[in-house]
């Protein structure tokens, strides 16, 4: 018998770079998160909406909030469409600071837009201030300013500090701190924290992750803005892509969006989630994927055939199907990833029966996982 895995790609491999940013104790405040392309990269190729929306997935999905964050906040990059609304923020303001580009033209809508986030509890940092540029309209919602040390006179960083400090809730950040001459005139200038080569280097995390399953989530997005669909056939679309389930598990995971229990199928992670999350997220994995890996298979249907067969068999035992289905989808995604499924399980918030399952090997579902894995031995899964 075969188990094939239908049209199954190799994983690929998904980069965010990251820079520390320290307060005056040298102690970590957050880490900006940025778009690399790839391992080598050392500055963004993007700053687009794009960019963004694959650093948010790949940095919640594929590599975990926590990790990135280092102790702190992840620092995430705002465009236009995310401040006013037109892209979501499908997470909680938690573990994040919402950075202003410079780029941004600061009108009436903007303004709006940072006050409706900032009312929802995000804290916003705006990038490289300068005053007089229209940005002066948010100090008063802003919790962090950075100011470029680098580019700007002594006399403007001055002026801009003298401005900032007129804003008690504000910590006023210098960037782009690249030498100890820099550092010792920030520090002087009486900056709360720091940011550039001279205080930390960027550095690149990668992760493997599942191929982007652009077509399964255009389909999707497609049911998810029809109302009149019934929640089968959403189920059974995501379910029907392993990298769809996997990232619908990730993104219910407890520690960045404040879901109250840990689920046990995917089925319980989109009702978790709910319909106007879960499209937030389709909406920014179109978004992301698009972005920046042209050599990615614009169709990548993952294999199931391990999930498949253990919901099967778990009908046939009278075990539940749906988390059947979650075992053997972990379970065979941390072989494709080459990550043991006992560090990929703590990341989906997946409940302490599945945990054991994938981890141990124990109780009935680690038991049927046990006999899954055997079989294989004997009739290895075949690729078309």
């Amino acid at each position: 018998m075969s188990n094939s895995p239908e049209g199954a790609r190799p994983a690929r491999t998904v980069h965010v770079g990251r820079q520390a940013v320290l307060d005056r104790e040298r102690a970590v405040i957050g880490h900006e998160l940025l778009f690399r392309r790839n391992s080598a990269a050392l500055e963004a190729t993007h700053r687009d909406s794009g960019a963004t929306s694959q650093v948010i997935v790949t940095s919640i999905t594929d590599i975990g909030l926590e990790s990135l964050g280092g102790g702190g906040r992840c620092f995430l990059n705002m465009t236009r469409e995310f401040v006013t609304g037109v892209l979501p923020l499908p997470f909680g303001p938690e573990k994040v600071v919402l950075e202003i580009l410079e780029t941004i033209d600061v009108d009436d809508e903007v303004v709006d837009g940072v006050r409706r986030l900032v009312n929802e509890g995000y804290e916003v940092a705006l990038d490289d201030f300068i005053p007089g540029t229209g940005a002066d309209r948010l100090l008063p919602l802003a919790t962090y300013v950075k100011v470029d040390v680098l580019e700007s006179s002594r006399d403007l960083i001055l002026e801009t500090l003298a401005l900032c400090r007129s804003y008690p809730q504000i910590k006023v950040i210098a960037e782009r701190v690249e030498n100890d001459e820099h550092m010792e005139f920030a520090l002087d200038a009486g900056f709360d924290g720091f940011q550039g080569y001279a205080v930390a280097r960027p550095e690149v995390v990668s992760a493997a992750a599942l191929p982007a399953p652009r077509l399964r989530g255009m389909e999707l997005l497609g049911m998810l803005v029809d109302n009149n669909l019934p929640p089968s056939q959403v189920n059974s679309l995501i379910t029907s892509d392993a990298t769809l389930s996997m990232r619908v598990l990730a993104a219910a995971n407890a520690d960045p969006l404040g879901l109250p229990v840990p689920v046990k199928s995917v089925q319980e992670a989109i009702l978790l989630l709910g319909e106007d999350r879960l499209r937030d997220w389709t909406t920014l994995m179109l978004a992301g994927d698009t972005v920046g890996d042209e050599d990615v298979p614009r169709q990548t249907p993952a294999g199931l055939g391990r999930a498949r067969m253990a919901q099967n068999l778990a009908r046939r035992l009278n075990l539940p199907a749906d988390e059947a289905f979650a075992v053997g989808l972990v379970s065979s995604a941390a072989e494709a990833l080459g990550t043991p499924a006992s560090e990929l399980a703590p990341r989906l918030s997946l409940n302490a029966e599945l945990t054991d399952a994938l981890t141990d090997g124990t109780g009935a579902l680690g038991n049927l996982l046990g006999l899954i894995t055997a079989y294989e031995v004997i009739d290895p899964p075949r690729t078309p």
